[in-house]
Parts: structure tokens; sequence; C-alpha cells
């Protein structure tokens, strides 16, 4: 099946590059909202309206393959058991409220996970692009090639004077949430971030968790994104965004060279005491698994920790959730069964990433 290749691994393709201010910033994406006309939207809608526009959706961005040089599948919601939905929610190609929708409902999505249309989530349309590092710009023109594609065959609901009209109003407008998922030890460790996120409020932005709205920041990762998307326009969205952005990673690099000034001793035990924990523990919650990895990734790009790919840690903040760790054991575990086969998998995947530099050095020698 088409899905297995979506659900099976865990790191998805453009997870694997590395994006500008990649040391802090983890990716980029931009999301557009929108629906058709002619049709009510989803909190109203019937099935049948919600099966033609799932159909003229999909009808019209398969075909466009070509024009967008990527290979595009379609994934329907229904066909996918409980576990397989939340699997796609932890890669974030699917939203939390599609997973969950007993109405007719679709994902689009390209060969590397960078693009994924979620259809009759909120909205008729809500389409998605990820790059890694910070790529505001490189993001929102892929998703603006797409929107011309989609808005040649369809028909949207647009407004002269309230812009693109969707189903919640905090949306209306230019239906535009760009957001960046930046990595912020330092900040969170020198006790900055409450007063950072203040200031980003009044200046009409917003930070969430790493699954958006209503979640932790697990990790010492949290998203950046614009709250307001009426009166302003995509690109005065963009540049606040790029500023905003550029403001707190100087921030992070100062609060991690404070760090490495003041506490140099006691930061690198608590980085190296972290690797200790996630290559010999037998139990680790979401949580301990999420701050360990925060410790290694800022370890790894202060210098402090050689010779561990930040690839592998993409992948152990993904299958550490709790849908991954099911899919890969085949059964349903409870609270404890996953907190020891979390830490079973990310302790056998530093030790295979260990033996291969090992063998490495062997080969030099």
């Amino acid at each position: 099946m088409v899905i297995e290749k979506f659900l099976d691994n865990s790191l998805s393709s453009w997870m694997a590059g590395r994006g500008e201010h990649s040391d802090i910033v983890m990716s980029t994406r931009i999301r557009l909202a929108r629906n058709l006309t002619g049709y009510r939207f989803p909190l109203a809608f019937t099935e049948d309206e919600a099966h033609r526009i799932d159909q003229s959706i999909s009808a019209t961005l398969l075909d466009a393959s070509e024009e967008l040089q990527m290979k595009i599948s379609s994934v329907q919601i229904k066909d996918l058991s409980e576990l397989n939905r939340q699997v796609l929610v932890e890669k974030h190609l699917i939203s939390p409220k599609l997973a969950n929708s007993r109405i007719e409902g679709s994902v689009l999505l390209s060969e590397d996970e960078s693009v994924s249309v979620m259809i009759n989530e909120e909205d008729h349309i809500r389409m998605q692009c990820l790059f890694p590092g910070l790529q505001i710009e490189e993001a929102y023109a892929l998703a603006d090639k797409i929107d011309r594609i989609l808005e040649k065959e369809l028909s949207y609901a647009f407004d002269e004077q309230f812009g693109y009209l969707t189903s919640c109003p905090t949306n209306t407008g230019t239906g535009l949430r760009a957001s960046v998922m930046m990595h912020l030890p330092a900040l969170t460790m020198s006790k900055q971030m409450n007063r950072i996120v203040t200031i980003i409020s009044r200046l009409g932005m917003v930070v969430r968790g790493i699954y958006g709205e209503g979640s932790e920041a697990l990790g010492n990762v949290y998203q950046v994104s614009n709250q307001t998307t009426l009166g302003k326009s995509e690109e005065d969205i963009l540049a606040d965004l790029q500023s905003i952005t550029e403001q707190i990673i100087q921030k992070e690099k100062e609060a991690r060279s404070a760090l490495l000034k003041h506490s140099a001793n006691t930061l690198e035990d608590r980085l190296y005491r972290s690797l200790g924990t996630l290559s010999f523990a037998r139990i680790l919650t979401t949580e301990e698994a999420g701050k360990c990895l925060s410790d290694i990734r800022l370890g790894i790009d202060m210098g402090l920790i050689q010779d561990v790919d930040v690839t592998i840690l993409n992948e152990c903040m993904v299958f550490m959730q709790p849908g991954f760790l099911q899919k890969f054991a085949g059964a349903t575990l409870n609270t404890s069964e996953r907190d020891m086969f979390r830490a079973k998998l990310i302790r056998e995947r530093l030790q295979k990433m260990g033996e291969k530099r090992i063998t490495k050095g062997e080969e030099l020698a």
C-alpha cells in the first residue's frame, strides 16, 4: 500500500536536510487555508458535499504532479486505523482535527513529505509546505505555486473586503499561517522564555508547543507563528516572522555563549549525562526523552558532543511518540510498556550509530 511508505519511516526525507540556521531553527512551515464557493464549510456540509469537494481537489492536484515536479499520493483518512492516523499526526503530516474527523477527508502527500494538502479539515483545503531550517520565502513560494494551480481550476470563497473566507475568523484574510520550529534550550535554561513569549505576543505572533495549538514545548522545541491574517499582506506577515525569528536566534546564541562562559563544566556534565541516559536507560518517559534529546542536540550544535548525527535525533523525536512506538511494536502498549519500549528503541538506535563509528574507524586504521 502507498500509505505504508509514510507510516513505516519515522524520518521524513526533508528532515535529513540542514537549512539556514539549522542549529536553532529545525523547520519552516507555511500553511494556507482555503474554501470553495458553492459548498458549505466543513462544520455544516453534508457527506455528499464532502465527497464532491474531496474528488475535485484531489483530481486537480494529482493531475498537476508533473507541473509541480513531484510525485503526489492520495490517502483517504477513513481507510486508516486510529493508530495509523496518530502516526501521521506525529509526523506533522495531518492535524489532530483531521485525524479525529468522522466526515470524508483525505491528505495528499509528496514523496518526500515536504508537501501535505489536507482536504475537509476545518476548511476545505489546508495546504502546508515543510522545509528544513529557516526557509520562509522558499516554503512560501512552493505553497503559493500549489495555491495558484488549485485556483486556476477551482473557485475559492473570497471577499474583496475580507479576503479568503475560512471557518474560523482568525484565519480569514490571507489564510496564511507561517511558522518556524525552534530549538531554544539556552533561553529555557536561563528562564528567559516567559519574557520572550510576552514580547512576541505583543508583536502579533504566538508561541506554541511542538504540535501546535494546545501542545507542550517538548524538548525545548517551540513553534513561533503569525497570529494575524487579516489586515496584513502575505509579504508583511513573512517579513515580520523573518525579523522576529532572526532576533530570537540571536538571543539564543547569546544565551548559549553565556552558559559556555559561566557554567561550562556544569553544562558539559548535563549534556553528557543526558547522552548516558539515552544510551543506557531501561525506562524513559516522553518528557525525559525529549529533555535528553534536547541536551544532546545542544551539545552537537555547540561542538561539545562529537560524532552524533543530528538526523538521528530528529528520528528519535518522532519515533519516541506513542503512535510510532506502538506501530513499531505491532501491539497496543500501556504507558509503562511504552516507556520501556521507548528506552529500548533509542538505546538500540544510538548503539547502531556507535557501531558504525567503530567500523569506520577500523577502516581508516
